[in-house]
């Protein structure tokens, strides 16, 4: 149990005001404050303040922090979208979470593990969870890939915490500008929290659907990562919608099919998802693992006849010229993927996803990419019941 307690408060969450806090202030950490902040303001169970923790940065000698709460704009990470005056960015991670029922986790899944321990001291004992992380772990214990919410997050606050996912087709920037998209909410709070849950993210034009299956949802969000540096790479070839709806059909395929490997329980609706198919074609049409990959593509033409000899500097390299200081997730993932792979000597069967890594990686030439773009044997990626 949490280490904050008080007698004269009520223990459940369903008996409190929810007192929410967006765990991450990046691209889409702003985003979603954007509809978490106005639905706090007319919700009747959420306390009005939301609390955002900003990990300090100085932009031009004036602390981020304090950009926010006077301009109402993440100018860094977000410019030129204006957030909900009840938004409140703090820079003490105890402070933003002290108290806290429901967390928000929006941050590279790398910053957990040292920012768990102040996280767990600080909330209210009835807190729950909803991760926007997309990435993978890998236990070198039982030699398994193991999702984040359920790892880093619930493992690192104490026996009986809950935590859901919320994974769909949800680019940041066009999220913000009030663009319409779909995304899914993933957990297991009962009622009437998970409704409750719901609503606290939905509104006319971010519309949420929920689920039971956290691993189905959760892992296409961090597998269609991946397959989205396939897609860049395709890009950096000049290649056609053809070849890219062809990735498609087998990035799908061998998501599902990693998906059932590892994970108990994954429903094969999921795939259909916002979470699932919705988000894999965005991310390979948008958002920055496309992007960068492309570009790594481009560069590996450019500079060695297709081959780059030290992979990990030019993705580092173009991280930080694209980027503006967000992390790419795909990478990480793919090693991740290919980690679990390998430990179950099942990589051969992935092609796509090798073929990604090796590129990636391994200093194999980009255009192979189409190599591994066939048709897949085997059973189907989704049964046809579904469809």
């Amino acid at each position: 149990m949490s280490p904050y307690t008080d007698a004269a408060n009520p223990q459940t969450s369903a008996e409190l005001l929810d007192k929410i806090c967006i765990v991450g202030s990046g691209n889409w950490g702003s985003a979603i404050s954007l509809v978490v902040g106005r639905n706090a303001q007319h919700l009747e169970f959420c306390e009005s303040q939301v609390n955002m923790w900003v990990y300090e940065e100085m932009i031009e000698g004036e602390k981020l922090t304090d950009i926010i709460n006077k301009k109402h704009e993440n100018v860094k990470y977000l410019p030129g979208i204006g957030l909900p005056e009840n938004v409140v960015a703090v820079p003490s991670l105890i402070e933003a979470c002290e108290g806290a029922t429901l967390l928000i986790f929006v941050l590279p899944h790398q910053f957990l593990p040292r920012l768990m321990p102040t996280i767990r001291n600080a909330v209210h004992p009835s807190c729950r969870g909803v991760s926007l992380i997309k990435g993978l772990d890998f236990d070198q214990v039982n030699k398994r890939p193991s999702l984040i919410s359920q790892t880093e997050i619930a493992k690192n606050m104490w026996s009986d915490f809950s935590c859901g996912v919320l994974m769909g087709a949800n680019v940041a920037s066009e999220m913000a500008a009030g663009q319409f998209c779909e995304s899914t909410l993933a957990s297991r709070f009962g009622p009437p929290l998970d409704e409750r849950t719901r609503q606290i993210f939905d509104a006319d034009n971010f519309r949420v659907s929920h689920v039971e299956d956290i691993a189905g949802a959760e892992a296409c969000g961090a597998l269609k990562n991946v397959i989205a540096l396939g897609a860049g790479f395709v890009d950096g070839l000049d290649l056609g919608g053809n070849t890219k709806a062809a990735l498609l059909r087998v990035g799908i395929h061998e998501m599902a099919k990693f998906c059932r490997e590892f994970f108990d329980g994954v429903e094969e609706s999921t795939f259909l998802e916002s979470c699932g198919f919705a988000d894999l074609v965005t991310t390979c049409y948008g958002g920055r693992n496309r992007k960068c990959a492309e570009a790594f593509a481009r560069k590996c033409l450019e500079t060695n006849s297709d081959i780059n000899l030290e992979p990990q500097k030019l993705w580092d390299s173009i991280e930080s010229e694209l980027l503006n200081g967000q992390k790419l997730q795909g990478t990480l993932a793919a090693k991740e993927a290919v980690v679990a792979l390998k430990s179950i000597d099942k990589l051969d069967n992935f092609p796509l996803m090798k073929a990604i890594h090796e590129i990636s990686f391994q200093g194999r030439g980009v255009r192979s990419i189409c190599e591994d773009i066939r048709i897949v044997q085997g059973d189907n990626a989704i049964p046809h019941s579904h469809l």
